[in-house]
């Protein structure tokens, strides 16, 4: 799916910062790398990486070292992530969605059926997907009333 709002020329931006994030992946347990880039509704944009943890558990993924970097800026309203991951030191080879902790976050804070998750391979391969599609019936802060 394709958001008419995000020009290709913003697409590839995600694309490339979500690239460059990558190379700041603490990874020494697993060995795979992963980046994410996060536009906000005001325009800004947030990099993430994932960070490991030799406890494994503390371990943070780049979608949300993204989510929680902007957010504690003060950004409540997002319109897109771009996330690209793979084995460290190697060219990504295939798409990397985001695994269903960072899928909960962003149903925290996104609206479903808008926001865009933008899996990236290369500057001029990606896939996009809204949040409604990749996390379907998806519970969040209109579920608790």
């Amino acid at each position: 799916m394709n958001n008419p709002k995000m020009s290709e020329i913003e697409i590839k931006k995600l694309a490339e910062l979500a690239l460059s994030a990558r190379e700041k992946s603490y990874s020494p347990y697993s060995g795979f790398s992963v980046g994410a880039a996060l536009l906000t509704k005001s325009g800004n944009i947030y990099g993430g990486c994932n960070i490991e943890n030799a406890a494994y558990t503390p371990t943070n993924c780049a979608e949300r070292t993204a989510f929680f970097k902007a957010v504690s800026e003060g950004e409540r309203e997002f319109t897109a992530i771009a996330v690209a991951g793979g084995a460290k030191s190697a060219a990504v080879k295939d798409f990397c969605p985001p695994c269903g902790v960072c899928r909960q976050v962003m149903m925290e804070f996104c609206h479903p059926g808008e926001f865009q998750i933008i899996l990236v391979q290369s500057m001029e391969n990606h896939k996009i997907f809204t949040l409604e599609e990749l996390l379907p019936m998806g519970f969040g802060p209109d579920d608790i009333a």
